[in-house]
């Protein structure tokens, strides 16, 4: 089953970014158990082609590793460059971003990896760098004269503090659990980031372009026009340091890191997650 299904994903007949078929669609088409169906999506999430399900967000197509490094989807590439993140000892995690959603649905496979002994680093430190609640967001705004209460702006912030809370809470657990020092520390920034940011133990630095849009979405039960960022479809461009890569992305992992760390220790303030 595992077999038939990395074909269709090799193929493109499943496409990369797409949730896969319910395991009650797999468990009547290949006629098996559902513990085989899990059993075979498992060995896909393991080999990188399946992201790790979570709460509310079904696994989706990641596709084997594209040679030419090819760019894909924030939701399907972010979780298992985490999860391979988990393998070292120390683990760092630096992010530019709007909201902690995307770490958020990319955190989760790390506890099983953990529980099962596979991945059990002494240190987890994460730093998150985001817009300051009080300026006036780029994006996502009103596109007319936002009014005084501006609802596109509530419901942003709610979400910037939700997803930043549940990330921090949820690392800290882990770390309780299983006597890992966890460091998470969130700032805030005077401006709107056009692009998000990732990097990764110093050796990986995850960059996209946020995708804004036009679209019409109802708030507090009344329509809203607003400018949107799609910040899970934007394309992750990955750059390594490691020995071996082009000396290009070498120096883009190194001088996005010294630009981050520019932006936290000199304008970005402390960030109120309440």
């Amino acid at each position: 089953m595992a077999e038939v299904l990395r074909d269709r994903i090799d193929s493109g007949e499943l496409p990369v970014g797409d949730a896969m078929p319910t395991q009650a669609a797999l468990v009547k088409e290949f006629e098996v158990q559902r513990g085989v169906v899990r059993g075979a999506l498992k060995i896909l999430q393991e080999e990188g082609r399946l992201t790790e399900p979570t709460r509310g967000a079904p696994a989706r197509v990641a596709g084997a590793e594209a040679a030419d490094g090819t760019p894909r989807p924030t939701l399907v590439v972010l979780g298992p460059r985490i999860d391979a993140a988990f393998g070292a000892e120390h683990v760092r995690l630096d992010a530019i971003c709007l909201t902690a959603e995307s770490l958020n649905m990319a955190f989760g496979e790390q506890c099983r990896l953990i529980c099962t002994r596979k991945s059990v680093p002494a240190t987890v430190k994460v730093r998150v760098l985001m817009p300051n609640r009080d300026i006036n967001l780029a994006f996502p705004r009103m596109i007319s004269s936002p009014e005084e209460a501006d609802p596109v702006h509530r419901r942003w912030l709610q979400m910037r503090n939700a997803h930043g809370t549940v990330l921090r809470d949820h690392l800290r657990e882990l770390g309780s659990a299983h006597d890992i020092d966890v460091d998470v520390e969130f700032k805030a920034l005077p401006f709107t980031p056009p692009v998000k940011l990732y990097l990764i133990n110093g050796s990986e630095a995850l960059f996209a372009y946020y995708r804004v849009t036009e679209r019409e979405t109802e708030i507090d039960r009344r329509p809203v026009a607003l400018y949107d960022a799609l910040g899970s479809e934007s394309l992750l461009f990955s750059f390594g340091a490691e020995a071996g890569k082009p000396h290009r992305d070498q120096a883009f992992v190194e001088q996005s890191q010294v630009w981050f760390e520019a932006l936290w220790t000199t304008i970005a303030t402390d960030l109120d997650l309440s």
